[in-house]
């Protein structure tokens, strides 16, 4: 694939849903438009933000049919499909209608707390196994594990054209600048936390899976193309404009945070599945006063 349809700004699409807590689907279509209007670069599907640990494996298949209809070729897809058990990962692959599919997002395996070697097998197994090309997805906070910068680089040279990707959410900036400086030359990283996409990019990174994105994407994507462009003046002006925003949207966690900051846009209802709950009245307030100020 040309990795270049991966660069600049991705978001990690919320799943909306309504007071019966099933997906609701027009409120996604609102979702899909207002992103793809407003300069996404690619929109991700089933992340972490998607609360795809809540939802079955029939409602996986019917949101990425959707989402893959609604968009119509507008922008790339990415579908995550990742776990914890190497075999199910796979399998969950091939139970998938991947047409639209432009690549998948698959994270570092949870709970199980694998050693660097545990992590390459699994990766190695996955790539074997599959068509679609490959993002890696690190989030140590989440996982219980960080992927090392040479775990990443030896699966990012070993399948090279088939593992394109990383997005990098450990927040270690060390860590990433190995990455960077040893990649192949086709192998992107991707920033998996907002508040940091600046000086990633200012590494040398080649864009952001975001969380922001769901409701501020065209002061984000403005901000992360001056960036890519090398325009670090202004595109820091940006980022400071938006650094409260992004404080909020994860003061509560992800994705309650930026859910409400969505009901207040009036895109989607304020409803989670538990175990999430949504944030307090006190922060709700909060992000519709940001929000009013950044319109």
């Amino acid at each position: 694939m040309d990795t270049a349809i991966l660069r600049g700004l991705g978001v990690a699409m919320v799943t909306p849903f309504n007071s019966n807590y099933q997906i609701d689907y027009p409120a996604l279509n609102r979702l899909i438009d207002f992103l793809i209007v407003n300069g996404v670069n690619y929109l991700v599907v089933q992340g972490t933000t998607a609360e795809t640990a809540t939802l079955s494996d029939s409602e996986k298949r019917q949101l990425a049919e959707h989402v893959v209809k609604r968009v119509n070729g507008r922008v790339p897809i990415v579908l995550g499909i990742g776990g914890n058990d190497t075999h199910k990962v796979i399998e969950a692959y091939s139970n998938f209608d991947l047409t639209g599919i432009d690549a998948i997002l698959s994270v570092t395996p949870y709970y199980n707390k694998p050693t660097q070697k545990g992590i390459y097998l699994h990766f190695k197994t996955i790539a074997q196994n599959t068509h679609l090309p490959i993002i890696l997805y690190n989030v140590p906070g989440r996982t219980g594990v960080n992927m090392t910068a040479d775990t990443t680089l030896k699966l990012a040279h070993e399948f090279q054209g088939k593992i394109v990707a990383v997005k990098e959410a450990s927040g270690n900036l060390t860590q990433m600048g190995y990455i960077l400086r040893d990649r192949p030359s086709d192998f992107l990283v991707l920033s998996g936390d907002d508040g940091l996409t600046l000086p990633q990019i200012a590494m040398a990174a080649d864009g952001v899976i975001s969380v922001l994105g769901n409701c501020a994407p065209a002061q984000f994507s403005r901000m992360v193309n001056l960036a890519l462009q090398g325009n670090f003046a202004d595109a820091a002006k940006v980022h400071l404009n938006l650094i409260e925003l992004i404080d909020l949207l994860f003061v509560e966690g992800n994705p309650a945070g930026v859910k409400a900051a969505l009901n207040v846009l009036g895109l989607i209802e304020n409803v989670l599945r538990l175990p999430l709950a949504p944030v307090g009245e006190s922060t709700y307030t909060k992000l519709k006063k940001e929000l009013e100020r950044l319109k």
